[in-house]
This record gives structure tokens, C-alpha cells and sequence, in this order.
């Protein structure tokens, strides 16, 4: 067990019990031992396996994560029917999706090498964790404000704010207020056979 699982109740897979069987079959599919997976995301076997069985609700970041490993998209490890690569997306037609806390609407057609999404982060959810992933991310606030660690430096950003940074760098977001906040999020899936994906509570102290 790694610290990322450590003081952790077991919990159902509630809203994502669907995503259980699929990152089984996309793992398999992608020709990865659970052992392989869970290494190359950073996670314990023990953990990926919770994952896969529907007992531990995976969070945004390590869909993302997971996503990459498997050659794939958040959207398919959703059960999402494959969209047309153009397609237009309406928004009454979107469905929210709850992951670690946060909620997100699908935003992109999948099958891209980006993913768009529109997030909102409550109040007190994974603010200690750090991520670090290959990538780019561009962030957009909508509403709230949001507190974005960037390596050694913090920033606050109020609606309008923005941000674009390559996604190796340690990042955290939370919310500021406890109304929480809303953003619009895009994810460039850039494959990186050198880059490991990080996951979990951080190592250092960033305050």
C-alpha cells in the first residue's frame, strides 16, 4: 500500500460504478499487467484494483492519467458512445459526472488529442493534492476563485483569470471560497514515454 492509500475508508463506486468494468477492459485491452498499470500511474496494484472492482471513486486527475496509459479518452473510460470527431456538443445534452468531489461536463468531442471540460471544484476537495502529468493544461475561471499552485509559486485567480503551463510541473487547485469554483478546463494528451504520471497527497512541503 502507498501513502496515497493509507487512512482511507473503502467507498462504493456510487455516480462512476460504470467506469469499474471499463478501465478493466481498456487496462486488458492496452495489454497491461494490473501491476504494469498501476506502476506506470503511480498507484498500488491494491489501489488500481479497488479501482477496477467499484470500491475507490477515482478522481479527474487520474482518469486523465489513466486515459494517457491506456491510449485512450476520459470519455471512454466514462462508457461514452464515440461522438463524431467534429461534432457539435449541446450542452443540455451533457451529462454531469462526479470524480474525487468535482464535477465535470464533457466540453470536447472524443477522440482528440485535447480534452475540454467544464469543472467545479467544491470547497475543500483534493486541495492537497499534487499532480504532475505529461501535458499541457489551460485553465479558464468562470466563477469562484481558484488557488493554483505552480511548482514554488501560488496564484489566486478571480473570474476571467487564466492559466496555461505544461503539465509536468507539480500543480495543486482548490477553491478559495467556500462557495467553490468553476472552470472551463482543456487537457492536451501528449504521449511521453519518459514521463511518469503522480498521484496523490504531496511529498514536500507547499504551503
Amino acid at each position: 500500500m502507498n501513502a496515497s492509500d493509507a487512512g482511507r475508508p473503502e467507498q462504493p463506486g456510487g455516480e462512476l460504478s460504470a467506469v469499474a468494468p471499463q478501465l478493466r477492459a481498456l487496462r486488458r485491452r492496452a495489454g497491461l499487467t494490473l501491476e504494469a498499470a498501476a506502476q506506470a500511474a503511480g498507484l498500488s496494484p491494491a489501489h488500481l484494483s479497488r479501482l477496477e472492482t467499484g470500491r475507490r471513486q477515482p478522481s479527474l486527475p487520474m482518469l486523465l492519467g489513466l486515459a494517457r496509459i491506456y491510449g485512450t479518452t476520459v470519455a471512454e473510460l466514462l462508457g461514452e458512445a464515440p461522438a463524431d470527431r467534429d461534432a457539435v456538443l449541446r450542452g443540455a445534452d451533457m451529462e454531469p459526472t462526479r470524480a474525487g468531489g468535482w464535477t465535470y461536463v464533457q466540453a470536447g468531442a472524443p477522440g482528440r488529442g485535447m480534452q475540454a471540460l467544464r469543472v467545479q471544484v467544491p470547497y475543500g476537495t483534493q486541495g492537497d493534492v499534487v499532480r504532475v502529468h505529461p501535458g499541457e493544461e489551460w485553465l479558464y475561471v468562470l466563477r469562484g476563485r481558484l488557488r493554483l499552485r505552480l511548482g514554488d509559486s501560488a496564484h489566486l485567480l478571480a473570474p476571467g483569470d487564466s492559466a496555461h503551463f505544461d503539465s509536468l510541473t507539480p500543480h495543486r487547485l482548490a477553491a478559495e471560497d467556500h462557495d467553490g469554483v468553476e472552470l472551463l478546463f482543456v487537457h492536451t494528451l501528449l504521449q511521453s514515454p519518459t514521463a511518469t504520471l503522480c498521484l496523490g497527497p504531496p511529498t514536500g512541503e507547499l504551503p
